[in-house]
């Protein structure tokens, strides 16, 4: 990615976010901008993302990750699940830095990709991890070890919650991103196990309707 798209990818990214109510900083537009050139070069070799515009990666992918961060209570310990090109897991971190976050994804070039992008920021407290979902939930590193639990259209939400349910701490959440017909996804099975909170935003240019579901475990 040549200067000038670097240049109306840092303007998108930062008068989408201020249109939100998100305020960056210039060193949190700086890293989002070598993330999202790392992602468009990387996207020549391996299959990141179908979306190739830098304007629509600066509103698809960062702008929609970090408009989840204003829902957030205190948590300390975050895991994405299926991460992919480090969504939203890498911009949350970008924006609380003192968060812990652990990236899991199924595919080795994908996690190689995140593993480079982390080395590239400096980031600490924050590594990318290799395996399927499934396979970590006896891992005792990982056991009821987090108080989030996130994923953007990892899978449909019932089987989002079992395969999240695992990792969560007694009083973690559960975050699912979805669409605006999110709703749809939950169930009265759902519903009798956890608490349920929904918060709703626009992506700020081509006004998609997000929903940002997030359940914590009844008492």
């Amino acid at each position: 990615m040549s200067e000038q798209p670097i240049r109306k990818f840092k303007h998108h990214l930062k008068t989408g976010s201020n249109d939100l109510g998100i305020k960056l900083s210039e060193h949190q537009v700086k890293l989002m901008a070598v993330h999202a050139k790392e992602l468009m070069a990387w996207n020549k070799k391996i299959n990141l993302t179908a979306i190739k515009d830098p304007l629509q990666i600066a509103e698809k992918h960062f702008i929609d990750s970090i408009a989840v961060v204003s829902f957030f209570g205190n948590e300390k310990y975050l895991i994405d699940m299926g991460s992919g090109g480090g969504f939203p897991g890498i911009p949350i971190k970008i924006m609380k830095p003192s968060l812990k976050v652990v990236l899991i994804d199924s595919s080795r070039k994908k996690v190689n990709f995140l593993k480079h992008v982390i080395r590239m920021l400096h980031l600490e407290n924050i590594e990318a991890f290799h395996s399927r979902v499934e396979d970590l939930h006896e891992n005792e590193a990982y056991k009821n070890k987090f108080d989030a639990v996130i994923s953007r259209a990892f899978t449909e939400l019932s089987g989002f919650v079992s395969l999240a349910s695992p990792f969560l701490s007694e009083e973690g959440s559960i975050y699912a991103m979805k669409g605006k017909h999110g709703r749809k996804e939950i169930t009265p099975a759902v519903l009798k196990k956890f608490d349920l909170q929904t918060d709703h935003y626009q992506l700020p240019f081509e006004k998609s309707d997000r929903l940002l579901i997030k359940l914590s475990a009844k008492r």
